[in-house]
């Protein structure tokens, strides 16, 4: 595939009316629809607006090229505009904006879709190029444009290689390594690679720089090519690898910097007075730890470690939960005899088949939450540490709490034997990573790890128990809390909390036919997107089109337990929806609760409806959540202006 494949003549504007960045982006995504490129103009221009707000993509020099990537785009698509009176598009260098090309990416955009944007960003750094576009009359010569540069692109990449490569070994000229990255990864992660590489070669510097983009990373830096570098420079808007980068001169600096102020970076990279980056308990950071970078908040930094441990574990959990799940209903359906019922999902061959495998992912299950935690904390050298104290906490009775505390506690080992061991000579650099760091954080985290479980044991054994024995208005109100919460902020921190909370607790209710805390969560989970149909049907007058349209997609959502399907419309007009939500997922969560539903799976809605031991009356109970909140959703909103 290549650039005039994405670079349509049907979707160019050659003569932009906008005059200011807002009227410019509603036209360009109009026209985007218009064509048939789009099915939602709202879900794909605020994908673009997100990403404005994270920095501007009006690059300067006359150049803007808003992009994103969802599920409202149909097929990968550039929309080329020019403006001949230019557009306040609040470029970075503050000049007009006169050409445009925003980029529509579909969520599951290909390898050959994202080598065709990547090489479409490329050519933007080339001013020649530039140059026949502002002069192009028609959506021929642009196209033209394009396909006269396209065949000397790859000559350019061969060549390019070569020069960050072989050259760079036998050369007596300086030697930088770079990394670049944006958020979306489509765009100014290449054109800042270009740039760089331009820039490097004019100044008689070889560069070999590493990408960090949707094509997954490409370049690789090596262990050797950053041993043999006088500087380093980072280029991203997103998180970077940065501890392989310890002792060696280092800038950081933003995206945008890469492309628009290339000859300052590679100087500073080069200069003796450039700062010496040492690696830290951030082992990965999108900007400089100077006052250049914004400052993660404590809070923020520990709910991102927990985040990963969780994110990495939700698969064992998800899949062995239903295994094991499955195991029981295979002896049910075979029949078990009275007295070996302490056998169920044991007793019969094909069922202890699927307990054998469901039990080996949940044998996982502790171990990688609190491994990646750690490894958040502190990179790889945290995944012994983490791995382990996941390990002795369900070995010893400390369950997912104990876990997620071992995961905190090997991070900061790893991370205190990082300062420790600091003063070490370099050439010992190789033997702390490999001896030194899974050595003494083991021995460290294992001890602390075997003095916790004795505390967190009894916490753990005591909620457990109150879990089995809930009952009537106990479970009720639990039940309604924790639905509520996956009600609030639909994918954020409470509804995270209540949904790990909810997680733990299957691997030690199976045996007593599911989880009562998990059928509430699912059940609440599931019905902000139900109600959300449930309104744009009762109360069309209150919806525009389009949202009247998504309430129908919210059906698949909800019943698949996606709360996040919800989010467009709580977007909109939170201080109404909000409240419906979590009133109509309560009132649910409270009747599944007080009846004594229990679930054994942590996820699939309908789909594990058999895995409920009353699946009608938890059916019904979602329904009775999902009218009450449409209905109060369709009576609090306005109708829509004509």
């Amino acid at each position: 595939m290549n650039i005039n494949d994405l670079l349509i003549k049907e979707a160019m504007i050659m003569d932009l009316q906008a005059t200011d960045k807002k009227s410019a982006i509603d036209e360009m995504v109009q026209k985007l629809y218009d064509i048939g490129r789009i099915t939602d103009i709202d879900q794909f221009k605020d994908g673009i607006l997100a990403r404005e707000e994270e920095t501007s993509t009006g690059l300067g020099d006359g150049i803007a090229m808003p992009h994103a990537k969802n599920n409202a785009v149909k097929e990968a698509t550039v929309l080329f505009a020019k403006s001949k009176q230019g557009v306040d598009y609040e470029a970075l260098d503050g000049q007009p904006t006169y050409l445009f090309f925003m980029i529509a990416a579909p969520e599951g955009a290909d390898d050959t879709h994202l080598q065709a944007l990547a090489a479409l960003s490329r050519q933007l750094v080339n001013q020649d190029f530039v140059a026949n576009l502002k002069n192009a009359q028609t959506p021929d010569d642009v196209q033209a444009a394009f396909a006269q540069v396209e065949s000397e692109d790859d000559e350019d990449e061969e060549q390019s290689e070569t020069t960050t490569s072989d050259t760079a070994q036998t050369s007596d000229r300086p030697y930088l390594v770079a990394v670049t990255a944006c958020p979306t990864g489509i765009a100014h992660t290449y054109m800042a690679e270009d740039s760089l590489k331009n820039q490097a070669k004019d100044m008689g510097v070889d560069i070999k720089v590493e990408t960090n983009g949707s094509e997954g990373v490409k370049h690789r830096l090596t262990s050797e090519d950053i041993a043999r570098a006088d500087g380093v420079i980072i280029a991203a808007d997103t998180n970077v690898e940065m501890n392989r980068f310890d002792g060696k001169p280092l800038i950081s600096r933003p995206v945008s910097d890469g492309i628009r102020k290339s000859e300052e970076l590679i100087n500073k990279a080069l200069s003796p007075d450039a700062a010496i980056y040492h690696g830290n308990d951030n082992q990965s950071s999108s900007a400089d730890d100077s006052s250049e970078g914004e400052k993660v908040s404590t809070g923020q930094k520990i709910y991102k470690d927990l985040m990963n441990g969780v994110s990495h574990m939700l698969p064992f959990v998800v899949a062995g939960g239903i295994m094991v799940a499955l195991s029981f209903m295979i002896d049910q359906w075979m029949g078990v005899p009275q007295d070996s019922l302490d056998q169920l999902g044991n007793y019969n061959q094909v069922a202890d088949w699927f307990n054998q495998i469901g039990n080996a992912a949940f044998g996982f299950m502790l171990p990688v939450l609190a491994g990646f935690i750690a490894m958040s904390i502190s990179d790889r050298p945290g995944l012994v540490t983490g791995f382990a104290a996941g390990a002795i906490a369900e070995q010893g009775g400390a369950g997912f709490i104990g876990a997620l505390i071992g995961g905190f506690v090997g991070g900061y080992v790893i991370s205190f034997l990082r300062k420790a061991l600091k003063g070490l000579p370099k050439s010992l650099d190789g033997i702390k990573t490999i001896l030194f760091f899974p050595l003494f954080g083991l021995l460290i985290t294992g001890f602390i790890m075997l003095l916790i479980n004795v505390p967190i044991k009894v916490i753990n054994d005591g909620l457990n128990s109150f879990l089995l024995n809930l009952s009537g208005a106990n479970a009720a109100l639990l039940g309604a809390l924790l639905a509520g919460m996956m009600a609030i902020d639909l994918g954020g921190p409470f509804n995270k909390a209540a949904y790990v909370f909810g997680t733990s607790t299957v691997a030690t209710t199976v045996a007593e036919g599911g989880s009562p805390v998990m059928a509430a969560v699912m059940a609440g989970g599931m019905v902000p997107p139900l109600a959300i149909f449930v309104a744009t049907r009762l109360f069309k007058n209150k919806f525009t089109e389009q949202e009247n349209q998504a309430g129908l997609t919210n059906v698949i959502m909800g019943a698949s337990f996606v709360t996040e399907g919800a989010i467009p419309f709580t977007a909109a007009d939170p201080l109404r929806v909000i409240p419906s939500f979590v009133i109509g997922s309560a009132v649910t969560g409270g009747l599944v609760g007080a009846l004594g539903i229990r679930l054994m799976a942590p996820h699939g809605g309908i789909f594990v409806v058999a895995l409920i031991n009353r699946p009608f009356l938890f059916l019904l109970f979602v329904i009775i959540g999902s009218i009450v909140s449409g209905v109060m959703m369709g009576l609090l909103k306005n109708k829509v202006k004509e």
